[in-house]
């Protein structure tokens, strides 16, 4: 890219384009691959509980469609047991702060008793 009064050289050999907003990194393609990779992930498993839970109840037992998802009660018991350990990580994490922030001030009362 040229260089001119809106473009900067940052470490690296890294390019930023101020007046376009387009930012050059060595990490900036994987990122965008990634990114574009959780997206299609998230779209196909959106799409796929959404057929599976709202649509397939309304098509007639005897449909083809049937035999390509699991049984219903697993679309109520995944999604639970992901809630139940997610808020149960997220216990943990808050827990574990708490005590370290616990025994910061338990030590910082005892230096300013000492």
């Amino acid at each position: 890219m040229p260089n001119n009064s809106s473009e900067a050289k940052v470490e690296g050999g890294s390019e930023l384009s101020l007046l376009g907003h387009v930012y050059y990194s060595a990490m900036g393609f994987s990122d965008k691959a990634l990114g574009g990779l959780m997206l299609v992930t998230a779209a196909f498993v959106f799409t796929y509980y959404t057929l599976w839970a709202l649509i397939l109840p309304l098509l007639p037992a005897d449909s083809n469609f049937h035999n390509k998802f699991p049984p219903r009660e697993w679309a109520v018991r995944i999604p639970a047991a992901l809630l139940l350990v997610g808020l149960t990580g997220i216990g943990g994490i808050l827990g574990v702060v708490m005590m370290k922030e616990a025994k910061k001030q338990r030590e910082k009362r005892a230096l300013k008793s000492a």
